[in-house]
C-alpha cells in the first residue's frame, strides 16, 4: 500500500474515532438538555407545578421539627381500673387537656431561650397503693422521667409521694386533699386543691347562718375521708352545732343502712357524708329508702360531679356537695381563660363536662409549667424552690403553696343539686343560687 493511500485510510481511520469518541461523554449531557429545555420552559408555569412546591415546603417542615429542644417527660399513675376509676378517668382527661394545650397551643414549656416538648407516661395504679407505689418507682428508675404528677385518692398519694421522697423527685398533685399527706415533712409534694378539713367549711357556715343546730357525721376510714369528717367537727363547733354522732366504715363498703338508720332516728338538721362518688350513692338511696330526711345532706365527691345526677336522678335534687371548683367562678388566667372558657375547651374536647377533679389535674399539670419556666431549668431543686415561690391566679383559683406544699391560697365552694343543675350555693361571692331546705322525701 502506498503511503499516500495508507496516510489516507490512517487519516479516515482516526476521523471515525474521533467522531466516536465525541459521540461518548457526549451522551449524558444529551440526556440532559431536553430536561433543561423543558425546565425553562416551565418557568412561567413554576408557581402551579406541584413538584416545584415540595422542596419549598421542606426546610419549614425541618424548621418546625426544631422548634422543641428536646421532650419533658411526666409520669402518672392513675387509676384506669379499681374502685378510683370513675375519679382516674377525670385526672387522666384534666392531665391531657392540658398536655394538648401546652404542646400544640402555646409551643411547650420554655426553659430560658428554649422550648420543650412535653409527654406524659401513664400506668393503671387499679387504685391500690401498693401497685401505685410500685409503679410511680418503675417511672423514675426505669422510664427515668423528669417529674411526676399525682394519683387520684389521699390514700395513694400517700403511698406514691413516700416514693417520690424517697428519690428526691417532685410530684405535683390535685387529687389528694388529706392533710396527713403534709404532716410528713415532705420537701417534694405540693397540692393545688383546697386540704380535705376545709371541704365542709362553706356548707356548714352557710347552714348555721340559716339555723341549722345539730350534726351527724359518716365517713370512710381512709385518709381522705377522715380528713373531712375531722374537719367538718371543728367547722360545726365553730359555727355552735351540735355533734349528735359520728360513724365510720370500712374501705369498699357496700351497704350503710344501720348508720343511716341510726342517724334517722337522732332527727338532725344537717348529715355530713365524707367518702368517694360510690359512697355518695350508698348514702343517697339509703336515705331515701329509710325516709331519713335531714334539713341539708352534705356528700363529698359525688354531688359535684354530672354523672351522680345521671345515677340516682330526681334523688340527686336538694343534695349539698363540697366542690373545688366550678364553671360558674370567677376565676380566670392568661392560659385557658375563665373558668367557663376552660369548661368549654374541655367539653369540646371530651364531649363531657369538666368535673371539679379534671379541673384541678389541668390546674396541676399547669402549676408545674409555669414553676419550670419561673425556673429557667430544669433543675430538680430549681424548681422546687420555684413552687414554694409561686403565687399565682389561674382560671382553677389562686395557687400559692405554704412551707408543707399544700395550697394556703385558694377557697373551698359548695354547691347545692337544684331541678337537676349543679348551682353553686357558697361563699356568697361566688354563689349564683341560694341554698334550699331538703323537701322530705315522701312529699316530692
Amino acid at each position: 500500500m502506498s503511503f499516500r493511500k495508507f496516510a489516507t485510510w490512517l487519516s479516515i481511520l482516526l476521523i471515525l474515532l474521533l467522531a466516536l469518541a465525541a459521540c461518548q461523554p457526549q451522551a449524558e449531557p444529551a440526556a440532559e438538555q431536553p430536561a433543561e429545555s423543558e425546565a425553562a420552559e416551565a418557568e412561567p408555569a413554576e408557581a402551579e407545578a406541584p413538584p416545584e412546591e415540595e422542596p419549598a415546603e421542606e426546610p419549614a417542615e425541618e424548621e418546625a421539627a426544631s422548634d422543641f429542644a428536646g421532650t419533658i417527660t411526666l409520669g402518672a399513675a392513675v387509676s384506669e381500673t379499681g374502685k378510683y376509676a370513675r375519679e382516674g378517668k377525670d385526672t387522666r382527661q384534666g392531665y391531657n387537656t392540658w398536655l394538648e394545650w401546652v404542646n400544640e397551643e402555646y409551643g411547650g414549656i420554655k426553659v430560658g431561650d428554649d422550648r420543650y416538648e412535653v409527654e406524659i407516661v401513664y400506668y393503671d395504679d387499679e387504685g391500690d397503693p401498693d401497685t401505685a407505689a410500685n409503679l410511680v418507682e418503675k417511672l423514675i428508675t426505669d422510664d427515668e422521667v423528669d417529674y411526676l404528677l399525682g394519683p387520684y385518692s389521699s390514700g395513694l398519694t400517700m403511698a406514691t409521694s413516700a416514693i417520690a421522697e424517697k428519690y428526691g423527685m417532685i410530684m405535683v398533685e390535685g387529687n389528694g386533699a388529706s392533710e396527713s399527706i403534709f404532716e410528713r415533712g415532705f420537701e417534694n409534694i405540693f397540692a393545688v386543691l383546697t386540704p380535705a378539713g376545709n371541704y365542709t367549711q362553706s356548707a356548714l357556715k352557710t347552714l348555721s347562718d340559716q339555723g341549722a343546730s345539730s350534726v351527724v357525721i359518716a365517713y370512710e376510714d381512709t385518709a381522705f375521708p377522715t380528713s373531712v369528717g375531722a374537719g367538718a367537727e371543728k367547722w360545726a363547733a365553730e359555727y355552735g352545732m351540735e355533734v349528735l354522732a359520728v360513724e365510720t366504715y370500712p374501705k369498699d363498703v357496700a351497704d350503710v343502712t344501720a348508720i343511716m338508720t341510726k342517724f334517722r332516728d337522732l332527727d338532725p338538721d344537717v348529715f355530713v357524708g365524707g367518702g368517694h362518688f360510690n359512697d355518695a350513692l350508698l348514702f343517697v338511696r339509703a336515705a331515701e329508702e329509710l325516709g331519713f330526711s335531714p334539713d341539708a345532706m352534705v356528700i363529698t365527691v359525688g354531688p359535684s360531679n354530672p354523672e351522680f345526677v345521671a345515677e340516682v336522678g330526681d334523688s340527686a335534687n336538694y343534695i349539698v356537695g363540697p366542690t373545688q371548683w366550678e364553671a360558674t367562678m370567677s376565676w380566670e388566667d392568661e392560659y385557658f381563660g375563665t373558668a367557663a372558657e376552660f369548661a368549654s375547651r374541655y367539653e369540646d374536647m371530651w364531649g363531657e363536662p369538666p368535673t371539679y377533679q379534671a379541673a384541678e389535674s389541668t390546674a396541676t399539670a399547669l402549676a408545674l409549667q409555669l414553676a419550670i419556666e419561673q425556673a429557667g431549668s430544669m433543675d430538680m431543686d430549681a424548681v422546687r424552690q420555684a413552687l414554694f415561690d409561686l403565687d399565682v391566679e389561674t382560671f382553677y383559683g389562686p395557687i400559692n403553696f405554704d412551707e408543707t406544699g399544700k395550697n394556703a391560697a385558694k377557697p373551698m365552694g359548695a354547691i347545692q343539686i337544684q331541678d337537676g343543675v349543679i348551682n353553686v350555693v357558697a361563699p356568697p361571692e361566688a354563689a349564683v343560687a341560694d341554698l334550699v331546705p331538703m323537701v322530705p322525701w315522701e312529699e316530692r
